[in-house]
């Protein structure tokens, strides 16, 4: 008897006002598409949303996984619609990645705070109100350069360098509302601002609606030197991302803020570049079973395809770089290497085989 194909959905965004243009097989995701045919796997292209969640939900309850590149906020709106009904489909039986608890776990900027006394980790702070920031704030600033970071958000939205933009006095009582500040937005297009911790603190409040909040992490002072992202396929290293990424770093001495370099662009790179073997060692063989363990996630619970950026640390006293994470991201982890492909769509059959 011959045994039924698995059904995928792939579950990309789509204009709410023309849903039935969208095609998978012409979108960014035609490679994953290509790659779970070949694997053996019934490829269903479900453009998504929010105006029509219920006809979304009502045709993956007819799939047995589903794969799903949606930002966690795109032009004002968040995934809370779209969470609540990948959690019903995921309890009917459905294998949904990333499912929404894991997200909430590893997939959020508070993962930075959780995590801090792991290796990967450094001085970090997190604001689960305003007036938790505006109390504690001022004596992280007086500590050194900041990066304030939103817990939900892409692209450099919400992710803030912060430093005192003058000498400090004696004390760190000294940080009042009325000190003044430096403050650069990760956001494209970004440029240097000065204004008073009041001001930025009202800048902020928008970041604490709703389930919202801030982190506070050490400035990386190595930062020009590049990010390197690691993306994963479960609990693999499947290629690597590096960029420049010096949407926070100062202009030259003597040059205005506005001349600040902006990030450059990503390269891809297969898993087996030489001089990130030690970092993928460490993540796969240490780190992974940390967060696990300090998330209280099994390793099946990780998503189908992520990705977890670092920056450069202090050397060590070996000369070795280390890293410090700057996030993980779990909801719509694309661009990403092609060396990817068979490994998601081999992790992607294997765990629809070990379910059924």
């Amino acid at each position: 008897m011959t045994r039924e194909r698995h059904r995928v959905a792939i579950v990309f965004p789509a204009d709410a006002k023309d849903r039935f243009s969208a095609n998978v097989d012409q979108s960014r995701f035609a490679g994953v598409a290509k790659a779970l045919s070949a694997a053996g796997i019934e490829v269903v292209g479900v453009p998504y949303a929010d105006e029509f969640v219920e006809d979304v939900r009502a045709l993956l309850l007819g799939v047995d996984g589903v794969l799903v590149w949606i930002n966690p906020i795109q032009a004002g709106r968040d995934r809370s619609v779209l969470n609540a009904m990948l959690a019903n489909v995921a309890s009917r039986g459905a294998l949904v990645s990333a499912h929404p608890e894991v997200i909430g776990k590893m997939g959020t900027k508070e993962v930075l705070y959780r995590t801090r006394e792991m290796s990967w980790g450094c001085d970090t702070h997190l604001y689960a109100s305003l007036e938790a920031m505006r109390a504690e704030l001022p004596e992280s600033l007086a500590s050194g350069v900041r990066v304030l970071k939103q817990i939900r958000g892409q692209s450099g939205d919400g992710v803030w360098k912060v430093e005192l933009a003058g000498p400090l006095g004696p004390t760190p009582s000294m940080v009042s509302l009325d000190t003044a500040l430096r403050i650069r937005h990760a956001k494209r297009g970004s440029a240097e601002e000065r204004m008073s911790l009041a001001a930025f603190l009202s800048r902020c409040e928008p970041y604490f609606a709703g389930a919202g909040g801030m982190v506070d992490q050490a400035y990386q002072s190595r930062l020009p030197e590049g990010m390197v992202r690691c993306y994963l396929v479960g609990d693999r290293v499947a290629g690597f991302g590096e960029q420049l990424v010096n949407a926070l770093y100062p202009a030259a001495r003597g040059a205005s803020p506005s001349d600040a370099p902006q990030p450059g662009p990503r390269n891809y790179f297969p898993p087996t570049r030489s001089d990130f073997q030690r970092l993928k060692d460490r993540l796969e063989w240490e780190w992974l079973d940390e967060l696990c363990r300090t998330l209280e996630l099994e390793k099946s619970q990780l998503p189908l395809i992520w990705d977890a950026d670092f920056l450069y640390g202090p050397k060590d006293a070996a000369g070795d770089d280390t890293f410090v994470l700057c996030e993980i991201n779990v909801s719509s982890v694309y661009p990403f290497p092609d060396d990817a492909l068979v490994p998601l769509a081999a992790e992607t059959l294997a765990r629809l085989s070990a379910s059924r």
